[in-house]
């Protein structure tokens, strides 16, 4: 307790009834919650048994669980400190068959699902040709997850999915209870109806969990916020812990509203604030506060600090992208030389996964370490491989593999066993892959319309390769992917429209990075391209240093750094339509949830913080001018400094042209 502040102190003192902490980024709240936990066994003498502490992830209830034992000893044995679908998995053993399952129910993986939602589209008599049984399950973990069962689901359009998930949701489940298991989805929901409609089941389970501790409550969805509603109803003992202003996961089913109206919820509950930061100066805090206080409905509070003022925040404005990450680099070299600073104690932070290429071929180039975070490596992307696939085989035809990766993408009806007799034919007659494919109706082992599909593409690729230019590649490869309509692909065939639009960046910025790599090398070729591409793979970090916490500066989107700190962060990209995000803008015009994304970001940083923007960004190969993000003209002028040294710019200029461009919008 002597280790805790006033406000912490009176956390881990108040017991009895409801309590919210609104715990503040960087003011120790996991030392709070483990103290209090503490506080309950030791001091109030309540038994282990009776205390429930929910958390995320394993990793945080893993951490919780050793640091209470080491602090309480015996006396924290039996306690139940777990995740929210560890919880109903526990609840779900001892109560299941009430919903006619029996306790060895099995835990369907992605896969065994996959499987399940195919038998049931086959006895509705769906097509997975027409509609991707992917998009389904999606859908149904939607669903799931705000507590709609397939009784309960009414589609409210003549959307083909939404029709397609009426007709196989309840197949869907009938089949799973036939074979004795349930999915991931469904732990949280039928936890949630057993309390609801068995009030013996209820009884018991809000007796034995008499004190209730939430983390994160901010990131509740509606079937968890119900859950831990029911459990706490009876005795009113509950703390949830958590910040408004870092509810950055709506968009996977966390309501906001949930930590919003907790007051309403339980009446007379006791607010905590803990508002002093231990982790960043006051520089840091200064800006971050400045940016999130324009979001109009959160809770009131304050960051501050007793570290110091430290210093400023560091602004660079680059022509493009390739110079924001020269400029980048070269400044963690400095860092690392003036500082002392080893590379793990920083980390590049960016909205979108796609933004990364540009910052991994410079730490390469300049052989720095570094780990990709929360996604692959730019290069190693399903996507991006299938891309480059396109552009090996018009530089070199006789690159069988790549031929062989692109063939059925976008998929052409040309199937494994297509395949299996074009690479046989071609080894019997031993002739190239690419020349079989233009001979396939010699193959009669292959159906007319199979032949049909690899004639076509066959044709199309000798057109592309045949009439392929010197110069302008980035344009002819644009021209190329838009013929294919990958777009189109990927939007059909994977399960989320969000997950869509990532690959299509991703594809996107080989376009770009090809397109500046012929602008860089006026004499540049697709063989000189791609040369360096294969270069950039042998430099590549090994395995064992993708592991968070090797000695390498870290790149991570925005979303997976929640809960982590670095001495010096690199926030890139604070433009219009990348934080904030252009869907997100077109989705909410507030873009309250992106400016609590920059605020996280912000405050990851605990030493210096480096903001940077591009005047100009390629989209699609073509230059486009950029405009500064509105939350850049949030923060005030005297907290930045410009180290760009652009000619005419200084430390005001970009906040000033963001200022500008959202007064004229607001008065138009």
């Amino acid at each position: 307790m002597k280790k805790l502040n006033l406000p912490q102190q009176q956390a881990v003192q108040h017991t009895e009834g409801a309590l919210l902490i609104l715990a503040g980024a960087g003011s120790g709240k996991t030392q709070v919650i483990t103290t209090r936990i503490v506080h309950l066994l030791s001091h109030k003498r309540i038994p282990a048994e009776n205390i429930l502490a929910v958390t995320f992830t394993n990793k945080a209830a893993r951490e919780m669980r050793e640091r209470v034992a080491a602090m309480a000893g015996k006396v924290a044995e039996g306690i139940v400190i777990s995740t929210f679908h560890s919880l109903g998995v526990r609840i779900l053993r001892r109560e299941i068959r009430s919903l006619g399952f029996k306790p060895n129910f099995s835990i369907y993986s992605s896969s065994d699902q996959a499987g399940v939602l195919r038998q049931a589209m086959r006895d509705r008599d769906i097509d997975p040709k027409q509609i991707e049984p992917d998009q389904i399950l999606w859908k149904i973990s939607g669903l799931k997850n705000r507590l709609i069962g397939p009784q309960e689901f009414k589609p409210e359009s003549s959307d083909r999915v939404d029709l397609a998930t009426a007709a196989v949701y309840p197949r869907y489940q009938e089949l799973l209870k036939g074979y004795n298991a349930i999915d991931f989805d469904d732990i949280i929901m039928l936890s949630v109806r057993l309390l609801q409609t068995n009030t013996a089941i209820l009884s018991y389970w809000q007796e034995r969990f008499r004190y209730i501790m939430v983390d994160e409550y901010q990131d509740t969805n509606a079937s968890q916020y119900q859950l831990i509603s029911l459990l706490a109803h009876k005795h009113g003992n509950i703390c949830v812990v958590g910040d408004d202003d870092q509810s950055i996961y709506g968009w996977r089913g966390a309501e906001v509203q949930n930590i919003l109206n907790f007051e309403h919820d339980y009446r007379g509950c006791r607010v905590i604030k803990l508002e002093q930061n231990y982790r960043s100066t006051s520089s840091i805090l200064d800006a971050a506060n400045s940016v999130i206080r324009n979001n109009s409905v959160r809770t009131d509070k304050s960051l501050w600090t007793a570290v110091g003022k430290g210093r400023e925040i560091e602004l660079i404005v680059a022509a493009g992208e390739e110079e924001e990450a020269a400029q980048v680099v070269n400044g963690m070299m400095l860092e690392q030389f003036n500082h002392k600073l080893s590379w793990s104690d920083m980390a590049i932070l960016y909205r979108s996964n796609a933004q990364s290429r540009a910052f991994e071929e410079r730490l390469r180039q300049e052989r720095i370490p570094y780990v990709v975070v929360g996604g692959q490596q730019f290069y190693e992307r399903k996507e991006v491989k299938d891309a480059i696939a396109y552009l090996k085989v018009i530089d070199n035809p006789s690159d069988e593999a790549s031929w062989l990766r692109i063939i059925n993408f976008p998929r052409r009806g040309i199937g494994d066993g297509t395949l299996l007799h074009l690479n046989q034919w071609s080894l019997e007659h031993d002739v190239p892959l690419f020349e079989a494919l233009g001979r396939v109706r010699e193959i009669p082992e292959i159906s007319e319309s199979s032949k049909k599909a690899v004639s076509g593409f066959h044709a199309m690729m000798k057109g592309v390769i045949d009439g392929f230019g010197r110069t302008d590649l980035g344009k002819q490869v644009n021209a190329l992917f838009n013929r294919l309509r990958i777009e189109d692909e990927l939007y059909r065939t994977l399960n989320d429209a969000a997950q869509a639009r990532k690959r299509i960046e991703n594809i996107e910025q080989v376009v770009n990075s090809l397109a500046s790599f012929e602008e860089q090398n006026p004499r540049a070729t697709l063989s000189a391209f791609l040369e360096r591409i294969s270069l950039m793979d042998e430099d590549k970090p090994s395995e064992d240093g993708k592991e968070h916490g090797q000695n390498a500066v870290t790149l991570m989107s925005l979303h997976s750094s929640k809960g982590l700190e670095f001495s010096h962060v690199w926030l890139v990209g604070m433009e219009e339509d990348l934080l904030p995000h252009k869907r997100s803008i077109e989705e909410d015009p507030t873009v309250a949830e992106e400016r609590r994304l920059c605020y996280v970001g912000i405050t990851r940083a605990r030493r210096h913080l480096t903001i940077s923007r591009c005047q100009t960004r390629r989209k699609y190969g073509a230059l486009e001018q950029r405009i500064p993000s509105r939350f850049l003209a949030e923060i005030p002028e005297h907290l930045l400094v410009n180290i760009s040294g652009d000619d005419g710019d200084n430390e005001t200029k970009s906040v000033d042209m963001a200022a500008d461009f959202f007064a004229r919008m607001l008065g138009e």
